[in-house]
């Protein structure tokens, strides 16, 4: 097949053509939920790039990782700064300009309203300013997330390097755990599989609904707690506990991420010591009247890593094993 004949600096034209009528049919929305997806694509491959790093000599590892963080850092990089031309496309555009004049930019290219520096010769209709509020809510939040793209690698570098040094004195290590919002419970199921024969002898799905039950069946030990979460939304027409009960039913029938209250409900439904080790924060131990003496192997306690800077979407839990055990 003949090849594509080139335009100024070397591009196909037929691609360049290509590409730009893909984008004249792609709208905002569609877009920016490429853009959400480009970026999920990309952790899910920096996971896997990991656990194949896992392997070898600690100093091999280490440099597997070193590898592995400067390819992801460049490839977040290359996709930053497609976004960046595809969101200008559509009339945003990063000058030298202030970041609130950026933002009015991606606001009035959402709302379809030209971006050019001619004088607007009418007053914009109601619609047109309906459409501006609605623009600004979307603006807003995709401003939010390039902010967190463009701070997550330095952050995660540092709490992983944080981490790595406390970890490494024990014999341990992080398993990378998916992305899902089924995170925690899915580390505690991997850290139950690692002494039955790597087979738990419970599902993520049978602990999230281990966890809602025993903080349903026990409302007056976790109420308080939940009260007391600043994330917590007050509805006037709903008591506290009937709020109480709707998140308990979130936490059993959705991927909602969980956090706390379900690592207390866990550890009494499988009476287990857990530890959370951190990177940023100090560790954390609950269950301590489950903890094995002496290093006994009969109950052994459950180890996960917390991470603030994971993902740019939120907090992440690993479970963490020895050195080899993976």
């Amino acid at each position: 097949m003949a090849a594509a004949e080139e335009g100024e600096g070397g591009t196909p034209q037929g691609e360049l053509q290509g590409d730009t009528t893909e984008r004249r049919l792609e709208s905002l929305e569609e877009m920016l939920s490429r853009h959400r997806q480009e970026i999920t694509e990309l952790q899910i491959k920096e996971i896997k790039l990991k656990k194949e790093a896992a392997k070898g000599s600690k100093a091999e590892q280490r440099a597997k990782k070193k590898q592995v963080e400067d390819e992801i850092s460049q490839l977040l990089s290359q996709i930053k700064a497609k976004h960046s031309d595809e969101l200008a496309f559509l009339g945003y555009k990063r000058t030298d300009n202030s970041e609130k004049d950026n933002l009015d930019c991606l606001v009035k290219a959402i709302a379809g309203i030209s971006v050019t520096n001619h004088r607007e010769s009418t007053k914009p209709s109601k619609g047109a300013r309906r459409r501006g509020r609605r623009a600004q809510e979307v603006a807003a939040r995709e401003q939010r997330i390039q902010e967190e793209q463009s701070n997550i690698i330095s952050d995660r570098m540092i709490e992983n390097e944080s981490l790595e040094r406390k970890l490494e004195p024990l014999g341990l290590t992080i398993n990378e755990i998916k992305p899902d919002g089924h995170c925690l419970y899915r580390a505690v199921e991997d850290q139950l599989s690692l002494y039955s024969r790597n087979i738990s002898p419970y599902s993520y799905q049978e602990l999230r609904e281990m966890a809602a039950n025993y903080m349903r069946e026990h409302a007056s030990d976790f109420l308080p707690f939940f009260l007391s979460d600043s994330k917590v939304e007050v509805d006037s027409d709903s008591s506290p506990m009937e709020r109480f009960e709707k998140y308990c039913e979130e936490a059993r029938t959705t991927a909602a991420w969980g956090g706390q209250l379900e690592l207390g409900a866990l550890t009494h439904c499988l009476k287990k010591h857990i530890v959370i080790y951190s990177g940023s924060f100090p560790d954390v131990e609950m269950g301590k009247e489950y903890k094995s003496e002496n290093d006994n192997l009969s109950n052994p306690s459950i180890l996960l890593s917390y991470h603030r800077h994971a993902y740019g979407l939120g907090e992440h839990y690993n479970s963490v094993v020895s050195n080899g055990k993976r």
